[in-house]
């Protein structure tokens, strides 16, 4: 007699197979909950604001060059404006009291050379006031006291101590500013009138408003 166990051995069910499988699967690793690190990442993008506003560095470089453009057209604006007005040159005053008579010496006095560009020359028997400008192209002569001279130091032209011209380029002796007493007897001067002696023309010198007698 055989000692075989000659009962047949039945099949497992498939849902113990089914709960074997499972149990010897490697369990799946669990996904972290990526809801706290969302939530620091929110926390650290800047608050965009409302809807469609800009972040507030934007808007600042956006405002400093729309300024910028606005400034330019204003100045362009204004120097086109500025064609449409007439320049106005302010000038000192051509009429003036240089005081009395006996204020000045002999000689050539330069007070007023700075002020209203004149000198006033007394001599034994009058008083007249050379206006300070070169006939040859406008400078303003320098008075050479040591050299008892006008020298204009642009291109040379010399003066004798009354403004008549004895060298270089200039063509004809300086002119004469219009002189006369006022009601206290002092001296006034007006340079829109002047008096000059044209090359090879009228000495106006010796008329009537060119000099003062003393």
């Amino acid at each position: 007699m055989s000692n075989v166990d000659d009962t047949p051995v039945s099949a497992p069910s498939k849902p113990a197979a089914l709960s074997a499988v499972a149990t010897s699967a490697k369990p799946a690793p669990k996904v972290a909950d990526a809801s706290p690190r969302l939530a620091g990442a929110e926390a650290a993008r800047p608050a965009a604001g409302k809807k469609g506003e800009k972040p507030l560095p934007a808007k600042q470089r956006r405002r400093f060059i729309w300024t910028s453009i606005g400034a330019f057209l204003a100045a362009n604006f204004l120097m086109f404006l500025r064609f449409f007005f007439p320049r106005v040159l302010f000038e000192p005053t051509t009429v003036f009291n240089i005081g009395y008579p006996s204020d000045f010496p002999l000689g050539v006095d330069e007070r007023f050379k700075q002020l209203a560009r004149v000198w006033v020359v007394r001599e034994a028997d009058r008083i007249f006031v050379i206006f300070a400008r070169c006939t040859h192209l406008g400078c303003t002569p320098d008075w050479k006291a040591s050299e008892n001279k006008f020298k204009c130091p642009c291109h040379g032209s010399g003066y004798t101590p009354e403004g008549i011209n004895f060298e270089g380029p200039a063509p004809r002796p300086m002119d004469r500013a219009h002189v006369e007493l006022n009601a206290q007897g002092q001296v006034i001067v007006d340079t829109s009138k002047l008096y000059s002696w044209p090359k090879g023309g009228t000495d106006h010198f010796n008329d009537p408003g060119a000099f003062i007698p003393v």
